[in-house]
């Protein structure tokens, strides 16, 4: 059964933006999963109560908890595959993990989007996240592409040491140059 929209807000996304911080602050307790949700719950209330707002039901509360929980452990899920991946695949594969990397967080974005669990600050994050993505993908194709340029400087420099040695010793121009062809790795 699928959903159109965003469906209905809940209480906690109709608070204000003086609330943002009690908001975060409950997140943070909720994630940490040292205390109950009641006590969170408890202490956020009073907190709300100084800046003037109502109260958040216990039922409100469990439901955005459970929302959080559930996102949060699909959010570790890819991270502990893509951890598992780096892992296996070595860091002679940097780009190769990079390149993975941002389609995992394309592939939760969307999984994030299609469950219409989003809020505009949490959407904004999100994009974050994603264009942090793909800068780190461009600079790793980057120094792989300055890498393999300063990779090809030194072989063709070790090419013409050797081939200056090598007519230095008497060598022929043909041999010299199979010598500069086999260290440069040309066919002939």
């Amino acid at each position: 059964m699928s959903r159109e929209g965003r469906g209905r807000l809940s209480s906690i996304d109709l608070l204000p933006p003086d609330a943002d911080g009690i908001v975060q602050w409950a997140v943070a307790e909720l994630q940490a999963r040292e205390r109950t949700q009641l006590d969170i719950l408890v202490e956020m209330n009073g907190k709300l109560e100084e800046i003037g707002c109502d109260p958040i039901s216990p039922s409100a509360f469990n439901r955005y908890s459970t929302r959080l929980a559930s996102t949060t452990r699909r959010l570790q899920e890819t991270r502990d595959i893509a951890s598992a991946v780096t892992e296996r695949l070595g860091p002679e594969k940097a780009d190769d993990i990079t390149i993975m990397l941002v389609e995992l967080i394309k592939s939760a974005a969307f999984s994030i989007l299609e469950t219409g669990e989003l809020d505009s600050k949490a959407f904004m994050e999100l994009s974050k996240g994603l264009q942090h993505a793909l800068s780190a993908q461009k600079i790793s194709a980057d120094a792989r592409r300055v890498q393999q340029q300063e990779i090809e400087k030194r072989v063709a420099a070790a090419a013409e040491a050797a081939a200056d040695v090598a007519g230095e010793k008497g060598f022929s121009a043909d041999t010299v140059e199979a010598i500069k062809a086999r260290i440069l790795g040309v066919a002939q």
